[in-house]
């Protein structure tokens, strides 16, 4: 389970039932345990919703070669929830 910051995101995708497609260091040491989901977030839906502590950032990724994805990073914790930058179903 990610950290406490990014938790409640994560629990509502799982009973969102989105498909989760990886779990762990993503791509850095610079991070602890990223999940990765098949969903499409709404930014900004999400943002006035979730009321993420301070230390929740957006984190937007859009270099193919290395993989686009749109999610967000906690940057105390640096852990990570991800999603699709477009093709999949749309969670705010």
């Amino acid at each position: 389970m990610v950290c406490r910051h990014l938790a409640q995101l994560e629990k509502e995708l799982r009973v969102a039932d989105f498909k989760e497609t990886f779990r762990g260091r993503a791509w850095t040491n610079n991070c602890r345990e990223w999940v990765y989901f098949d969903a499409v977030f709404d930014i900004e839906a999400l943002l006035s919703r979730m009321n993420f502590d301070p230390c929740v950032i957006v984190h937007e990724n859009l270099d193919p070669k290395s993989g686009t994805e749109r999610g967000f990073v906690c940057s105390q914790c640096l852990d990570g929830v991800m999603g699709l930058i477009m093709g999949g179903k749309t969670f705010s």
